[in-house]
C-alpha cells in the first residue's frame, strides 16, 4: 500500500513500542527454561510474532494476554511439535533459533521469508559442527537444517558480520553437557551481547566474559529458570520519533516507556542527538526532545547500524555535510540500506555519498524546494527506510508517498498511528 505524508508540526506524547531485540531473547530463554516466564509490554511486531511461533513449534506452551504473554518451557531436549520452524523475515530470530533448535529432540529445518533468504547464515556452520552438531544450508542461506545436541568445547567465532550468531551460541551452550569457551574476533554491536548476557543472568544463567568482550566462558548443564519481567521500550524505533521531534515539534514531544532495564545499542541516539545540537531531557517515564536547528555531525555507527536511516534524515537538515561511519553494517539488512538511502534521497535532491574505502556515508544538506505533486519513495520493503521517508516528509516542504509503507509492521506496527497522535498529516492512497 502507499502512504502519503504531509509536512506537519508535532506535539504531545506517545509510548515507545516494546523492544523486539529484548523480547526475542526473552522468548528463547523462556523456551529453554523449565517453568513459566511471564512477559509484560509485549511487542506485536512481525519479528516477535515469528519468534513466538518458533518457540511454540519447538515445544513451549504459550498463553497470550492483552499486553502480556506466559511462556511455559519444558527444558531440554526440546520436544518439538514439528520439524520445521519459520523465522519470517527476522535475522535475529533465524540466527538465534538456529542454535537453540540444536537442543530439539529431532533435526529441525529452519525457513525464512522474503529478504531473510538473502541474508548470510553460514557463520554458524563451523562453530555448530565443532561443538558436535550438524548444520546444512543452501549456499550459506536459509533454508537450513540443524541438529544436535551441542556438546560444548572450545571454538573461534568471527563477530564482524553480526553479533546475533554469538547470542544464539551463548544461550544454547549453557545447556550443553560440557563447559564451553568462545574466542571472538572483530565483534560488532557489543551492547547487544551485553543485553544477551543480562537477560541470561535474569534466567539464572552465568556467562563469564573478559573486559575486551573477546573471550567468553559458559559452564555446561545450567538450567534456565522462568521469571516475570517487562520488555523495555525500543530505542531503535524511538530514534525516528526523536529525530522527528527535533525537526518538526511545535516546541517539544515526549517518548515514554524508555526505561532501559537491559542495555540497547541504539540508546546511542541520545548522544548522537546531542552532537547534532539537540535538546533532550528526562521525563518521569521516558525522554522529551525539543525542536532545534541541526548542527553537522560525524559519528561512528558500527555498533548501532540501525540508527543510520534516522540519522541520515537528521543530517539532511544540517547546514554542512555530516559523516556516518560503519557503513559496511548496512549491506545485510532488509535492504542494502546504503544503496536504498542513496537512491531514495536522490529523488528529493539530497546527495548521499558512499565512501566504501572509508566505510562511511556523507550526507549533504537538503536544498528543500516544494514539488508540484507528491514525490514517490520506495521503502524497498525495509521498515527503517519507510520510517525515514515519513520523517523526511513531516519535516520537509511537500508531500511524499511511501510505497509498501505497511512493512513497518516488521518492528513497529503502530508507527504511523503514533505519528498521527503527535499531529502528523497522513493518508492512505490507492496508487
Amino acid at each position: 500500500m502507499i502512504l502519503r505524508v504531509w509536512p506537519s508540526r508535532l506535539t504531545g506524547a506517545v509510548h515507545a513500542p516494546a523492544s523486539k531485540s529484548v523480547m526475542q531473547r526473552l522468548i528463547a530463554g523462556a523456551l529453554l527454561a523449565e517453568g513459566t516466564t511471564t512477559i509484560h509490554h509485549v511487542s506485536d511486531s512481525d519479528d516477535c510474532t515469528a519468534a513466538l511461533h518458533m518457540a511454540a513449534t519447538l515445544g513451549a506452551d504459550i498463553e497470550l494476554g492483552e499486553s502480556s504473554v506466559r511462556i511455559t518451557g519444558h527444558g531440554v531436549p526440546l520436544q518439538n511439535r514439528s520439524n520445521t520452524i519459520d523465522a519470517g523475515e527476522s535475522g535475529l530470530a533465524a540466527r538465534l533459533f538456529a542454535s537453540v533448535a540444536t537442543t530439539a529432540a529431532a533435526p529441525i529445518r529452519l525457513e525464512g521469508q522474503g529478504t531473510l533468504n538473502k541474508r548470510p547464515m553460514d557463520a554458524l556452520k563451523a562453530p555448530i559442527e565443532a561443538l558436535g552438531g550438524s548444520f546444512v544450508s543452501t549456499d550459506g542461506l536459509c533454508p537450513l537444517m540443524v541438529s544436535g545436541p551441542l556438546k560444548g568445547g572450545q571454538i573461534d567465532l568471527d563477530g564482524s558480520v553480526s553479533s546475533q550468531y554469538l547470542t544464539g551460541l551463548l544461550m544454547t551452550l549453557a545447556t550443553a553437557d560440557h563447559d564451553s569457551s568462545i574466542a571472538v574476533t572483530n565483534l560488532v554491536s557489543k551492547p547487544y551481547i551485553e543485553m544477551t548476557c543480562a537477560i541470561m543472568q535474569d534466567f539464572g544463567i552465568e556467562v563469564h566474559v573478559n573486559d575486551a568482550f573477546d573471550a567468553f566462558k559458559i559452564s555446561g548443564k545450567q538450567s534456565y529458570e522462568g521469571f516475570e519481567t517487562t520488555v523495555d521500550g525500543d530505542w531503535s524505533a524511538a530514534a525516528f520519533l526523536l529525530v522527528a521531534g527535533m525537526l518538526a515539534a511545535e516546541t517539544s514531544i515526549e517518548i515514554q516507556g524508555l526505561n532501559s532495564l537491559y542495555p540497547q545499542a541504539d540508546e546511542a541516539i541520545r548522544g548522537a542527538l546531542l552532537f547534532a545540537g539537540g535538546a533532550l531531557s528526562g521525563s518521569d517515564d521516558g525522554v522529551q526532545i525539543a525542536q532545534r536547528p541541526v548542527r553537522a555531525f560525524n559519528l561512528d555507527l558500527t555498533d548501532s547500524p540501525d540508527l543510520f536511516p534516522a540519522l541520515a534524515v537528521l543530517a539532511a537538515f544540517a547546514k554542512k555535510p555530516s559523516v556516518l561511519r560503519g557503513a559496511h553494517r548496512l549491506v545485510h539488512k532488509e535492504s542494502n540500506r546504503a544503496q536504498s538511502l542513496i537512491t531514495e534521497f536522490k529523488k528529493l535532491g539530497i546527495s548521499v555519498e558512499h565512501d566504501e574505502a572509508g566505510d562511511q556515508l556523507r550526507i549533504h544538506p537538503w536544498n528543500r524546494t516544494s514539488a508540484s505533486k507528491p514525490i514517490r519513495i520506495s521503502s524497498h520493503g525495509d521498515h527503517r527506510i519507510a520510517m525515514a521517508a515519513a520523517v523526511l516528509a513531516i519535516a520537509g516542504v511537500g508531500a511524499l508517498e511511501i510505497e509498501d509503507a505497511e512493512c513497518v509492521a516488521k518492528s513497529y506496527p503502530a508507527f504511523f498511528d503514533d505519528l498521527e497522535v503527535l499531529g502528523a498529516q497522513i493518508e492512505w492512497v490507492s496508487q
